[in-house]
């Protein structure tokens, strides 16, 4: 080849071959999709659970297969009992008049439990889940075929990570995913579009909420005490029908101006934060009859919020003595956690964040009295108590 001699080189529109990619790239996607629906609503799951139901009776001795075929017609023969009258509160038994409702709920109890029993995936008529202080650290694969599942109570365990399959979960009314090791929450769950109660305190990790949460209209309350939101996430301010919102013990500086869109909120626990005044557009919020707040850095109010009869409004105060004690045990517990990382490792460091839920649970209950009363102290002490049980 010359020097001297000239290519021709073909110029082209770049625009025209990405238009053609993303057409071929959008059918593919819907070709898969309706591949997927098509696969959901066939029989081959079914028959699939079936041939597995059937290799697995064929490694258990006859009597164990005789008491596991008791279980699947809904006795109570085996070990995983279903939740029954004498386990429930009185509260529950009111609202519960059919006997064979109790034998739709499972309950798994007890540090004795490291994974779910593999005989709970042929269980799929359950309708309620309350897995409590256990060492389960995931949910089961076959979630997603649970499809009547209505309450998903698992606190107290060291579950890190809510699967996307939850979301296919579209008759869930109440999800307690409290005190375990979130850090994140799947946008997947903003398809449960019959949710009426989400609480996700004490995951500690906990920062943010996505956005596709926002399609839970009928969530009516909502706990997220205990994390690190340093702001009240958008999908939050979405969530129209909203009754009680639970911020407290997080990072909140400010609130947005905008929160009289929660036009239903009832209740709202913004205490144990870093808050240094109350916005005007919570006295726009009519439906207003409770706000529990930290004041001792609380500084601006709204008149009408602290001296409106139908609020009660809570301040709550630290005692300086006990607020001194309780930065010698941070500083304990620092030295301690390092000690920690060094020679014992990240798995006991988690361990030790972990968090019961005592200090919660009795402010919940001192607050609940105060509903009760015609009228609240000016202003309340905080008082730190310890039981030797």
């Amino acid at each position: 080849m010359g020097l001297g001699r000239k290519l021709d080189v073909p110029v082209c529109d770049l625009s025209l071959l990405r238009g053609i990619w993303e057409v071929r790239v959008k059918k593919h996607r819907q070709r898969q999709k309706k591949e997927q629906e098509r696969i959901e609503k066939s029989a081959l799951p079914k028959i699939d659970q079936q041939w597995q139901y059937r290799i697995y009776c064929k490694t258990l001795k006859t009597q164990e297969r005789n008491l596991l075929h008791q279980y699947l017609e809904r006795s109570t023969a085996t070990e995983i009992q279903p939740c029954t009258a004498e386990q429930q509160d009185p509260k529950d038994q009111q609202h519960q008049t059919d006997p064979e409702q109790n034998k739709l709920i499972l309950r798994l109890d007890g540090d004795r439990w490291m994974n779910f029993p593999k005989e709970l995936q042929w269980m799929t008529y359950l309708k309620e889940w309350h897995v409590t202080g256990t060492k389960i650290c995931r949910l089961p694969d076959y979630l997603a075929l649970f499809t009547q599942l209505t309450v998903l109570e698992i606190p107290k365990n060291s579950i890190a990570e809510l699967p996307p399959e939850i979301g296919k979960l579209t008759e869930l009314r109440d999800l307690n995913v409290s005190y375990n090791l979130l850090s994140k929450v799947p946008p997947e769950l903003g398809d449960c579009e019959n949710m009426e109660r989400l609480q996700l305190a004490g995951n500690h990790n906990l920062s943010e909420l996505p956005f596709e949460l926002s399609n839970l209209k009928q969530l009516i309350h909502l706990d997220i005490a205990e994390n690190k939101f340093v702001s009240i996430p958008i999908s939050v301010l979405r969530m129209s029908g909203l009754q009680l919102l639970d911020l407290s013990d997080n990072r909140l500086t400010d609130l947005p101006q905008d929160m009289d869109r929660l036009e239903q909120l009832d209740s709202l626990f913004i205490h144990k934060n870093k808050l240094s005044y109350l916005p005007q557009c919570l006295t726009k919020i009519s439906t207003l009859k409770m706000i529990v707040v930290s004041g001792d850095e609380l500084n601006c109010i709204p008149t009408r919020l602290c001296s409106n009869p139908e609020i009660k409004f809570i301040r709550l105060y630290d005692n300086p003595t006990s607020e001194e004690r309780r930065k010698k045990k941070e500083e304990e517990k620092k030295k301690k956690e390092k000690m920690k990382k060094r020679w014992r490792g990240l798995k006991e460091e988690e361990e030790e964040v972990k968090k019961d839920g005592r200090e919660k649970e009795f402010m919940e209950a001192y607050i609940s009295s105060l509903k009760d009363r015609d009228t609240v102290p000016y202003s309340t002490t905080k008082v730190s108590i310890s039981c030797l049980l």
